[in-house]
C-alpha cells in the first residue's frame, strides 16, 4: 500500500489556501462570519499559512445548536478560519483516499450521492431476482449512533497506512482531536465526529471503507451498497444473510468499535417494500417515504412563508423547489411535483407564483 510523504507545505501554501477559501465560500458570502472574514481575506490567510507552518495552529471550539432533520440532531458549527483548513486537508487527502473506495459507496463523493444508492440498490434487486421471477432477500442495517461512535485512535490509526507525513498527521490530530471539546477520564476513549465538518464527510468515508474492504473481500459479497452508515446486502438465500450478521456484528464491533442498531436491521423482500435512503422501493416502481414526503412539504411551507414575508428571495425558493422536484424526478412523485408546480401547495398569490416561475 503506498503511503504519501512531504504533502504539508503543499497542503498549507498560500495558494492552498486561497483556493480552499474559493471552494468554501461558494452560496455562503452573505453570511456574517464569512462576510467578516472576507473583509481581511488576505490578512486572515496569510495569517493562517503562518500559524500552520510555525505549527501555532489550534482548532477553536464549535458552535453547537440542534436542528430536526426529521429527528433532533446536535450539529457542531466550525469557525471560518478552521472551515478553510477542513477544505485545504479536503484538497490533497480526497485524492489519495478516493481510488481506495468501492464503486457502491455513495455518501459524499462526486458522481455518486443517495438518488445513485437508490439506483444501485434497485439494479442489484433486478439482477439477483432474475427481474422479479426469482427469490430475492435484503438485509438493511445501520449503525447506532455512528457519528458519535467513531473511535478517534482507530480513524487516526487508519490515516497513518496512508499518510507518511508528520506534520498532515499532526494537523489531522489536532482536527480529530478537537471534538468533542472538554476533559475525559484516562478510562475513556475519545471519540466522535462532527456532523457537518467537511472532514468529516472524508474521515466517514476513510473509516467505513475498512468495512466496505471487509464485505467486498472477506466475505466476497457481490451486492452490497453503503450510504454512511446506511447499508444493504441483496441475496438470493435469506439463510445467507442471517448467518451473515454475526460477521458484521464482530467485524465492526473488534475492528471500528461501531454497533448495529437494534431496531434497524430487517431482512426484507421486494414485494414489501424496501426503504433505503428515503424511498421506498417496489418491485416496479420507487416512491418518497412517507415521513420524507411530510417532511418536504413542511419545509417548502417555512420556504414559502419565508417568501411571502420577503426574508428570502424568489431565487432562493427556486432553488429549494427545484432541489425537492429533482428529489422527486427519481420516484414515481409525478403527481406531487404537478401539484407543487400548480401552485396548489404551495398557495402563493398570483404574482408571487409568476414571479417564482419566471426564470425556470
Amino acid at each position: 500500500m503506498k503511503r504519501y510523504g512531504n504533502i504539508y507545505e503543499r497542503m498549507i501554501s498560500p495558494e492552498s489556501l486561497f483556493a480552499a477559501w474559493n471552494a468554501f465560500k461558494v452560496g455562503k458570502t452573505e453570511r456574517e462570519d464569512v462576510a467578516n472574514f472576507e473583509w481581511k481575506l488576505e490578512e486572515n490567510i496569510f495569517a493562517l499559512h503562518r500559524d500552520l507552518k510555525s505549527k501555532a495552529y489550534r482548532h477553536a471550539a464549535y458552535f453547537a445548536f440542534f436542528i430536526a432533520d426529521p429527528k433532533q440532531r446536535h450539529i457542531h458549527k466550525a469557525t471560518v478560519r478552521d472551515r478553510v483548513v477542513h477544505h485545504a486537508v479536503f484538497q490533497v487527502l480526497n485524492p489519495i483516499f478516493e481510488p481506495t473506495f468501492i464503486a457502491d459507496s455513495y455518501s459524499c463523493r462526486v458522481g455518486k450521492g443517495s438518488h445513485k444508492g437508490v439506483d444501485a440498490l434497485s439494479y442489484m434487486v433486478r439482477k439477483m431476482s432474475r427481474t422479479y421471477t426469482r427469490p430475492c432477500f435484503v438485509l438493511k442495517c445501520d449503525v447506532r449512533r455512528f457519528f458519535d461512535s467513531i473511535d478517534h485512535s482507530v480513524l487516526l490509526e487508519i490515516l497513518l497506512e496512508r499518510i507518511a507525513d508528520t506534520d498532515v498527521m499532526h494537523l489531522l490530530e489536532t482536527i480529530v482531536e478537537s471534538f468533542p471539546a472538554g476533559q475525559l477520564s484516562i478510562f475513556e476513549r475519545r471519540k466522535g465526529v462532527p456532523i457537518g465538518n467537511l472532514t468529516s464527510q472524508l474521515f466517514v468515508n476513510i473509516y467505513m471503507n475498512v468495512f466496505d474492504q471487509f464485505m467486498k473481500h472477506e466475505c466476497k459479497i457481490e451486492h452490497y451498497a453503503r450510504y454512511t452508515d446506511d447499508f444493504v446486502v441483496v441475496s438470493g438465500d435469506r439463510d445467507a444473510l442471517v448467518g451473515l450478521l454475526p460477521k458484521i456484528k464482530s467485524f465492526l464491533g473488534k475492528r471500528l468499535h461501531l454497533e448495529l442498531h437494534p431496531k434497524k436491521v430487517f431482512i426484507c423482500q421486494p414485494h414489501q417494500g424496501i426503504d433505503f435512503l428515503g424511498y421506498v422501493l417496489r418491485r416496479n416502481s420507487s416512491v418518497l417515504r412517507t415521513k420524507t414526503k411530510n417532511r418536504m412539504i413542511k419545509k417548502l411551507a417555512m420556504r414559502v412563508s419565508d417568501y411571502n414575508a420577503e426574508l428570502i428571495s424568489a431565487n432562493t425558493l427556486r432553488q429549494t423547489l427545484n432541489s425537492y422536484l429533482g428529489v422527486l424526478s427519481h420516484a414515481n412523485g409525478y403527481g406531487l411535483a404537478e401539484k407543487i408546480t400548480n401552485n396548489t401547495i404551495l398557495g402563493l398569490e398570483s404574482e408571487r407564483f409568476a414571479e417564482l416561475f419566471k426564470k425556470i
